[in-house]
């Protein structure tokens, strides 16, 4: 038999056996490597951080969700609202508008959120944070700074038939620090907030 051929042969050979064992470590092995350790080490994040209250699944700690009255794309005032979101909060629609600082749509629609923050919490526009007019850049973002929660405090207490004293306390609670430390701001998770607020209210009422 011709060498050239018999060279192929175990070229090929040798090509599908490596084909066969790369398969076998990096599509079989490491993904399932990777997802035991994932269950076993960080069994929640590694299931999508699911919440539940109730008995039942309602929502997740990292993906944030709107809180209007039932049936409508009203703000329902018993509830800490989280910021804009451009998808309303899809997360299969993750993004920034993509517009600029100085755009025309974008300066109207900061002013005129800011505008209906401002009256829908009872405060004068001025006391309007950035993060309470404007999306995350992900658009899907769960939290809410510190000062956007105590702003809709009052509003929030008034409607729950709660104190202004009681829905502090619950905020600053729930007020995270920096991640490790130095990582972002400190921050507010509006779903564990609002599920907090809602224990608050029953227990009291």
């Amino acid at each position: 038999m011709n060498n050239s051929v018999v060279n192929t042969g175990r070229l090929v050979g040798a090509a599908l056996r490596m084909l066969l064992v790369l398969t076998a470590v990096t599509g079989i092995a490491y993904p399932l490597a990777v997802t035991g350790i994932a269950q076993g080490l960080f069994h929640d994040q590694a299931n999508g951080s699911i919440v539940r209250a109730g008995g039942k699944d309602v929502g997740s700690a990292l993906i944030g969700q709107t809180w209007n009255i039932d049936g409508t794309e009203k703000p329902d005032p018993a509830w800490f609202q989280p910021r804009p979101s451009n998808s309303g909060y899809d997360p299969l629609a993750t993004g920034s508008g993509q517009l600029g600082a100085s755009d025309a749509t974008l300066t109207r629609t900061v002013a005129d959120t800011k505008k209906a923050v401002a009256a829908f919490n009872g405060v004068p526009e001025s006391d309007v944070p950035k993060d309470a007019v404007t999306g995350s850049g992900s658009a899907i973002d769960p939290h809410i700074s510190p000062a956007y929660a105590r702003l809709q405090v009052k509003r929030v207490a008034e409607a729950n038939g709660l104190t202004v004293r009681q829905v502090t306390a619950l905020v600053e609670r729930h007020t995270e620090g920096r991640t490790a430390g130095f990582l972002g701001q400190p921050h507010v998770n509006v779903l564990r907030l609002n599920l907090a607020l809602k224990d608050l209210a029953a227990a009291t009422g």
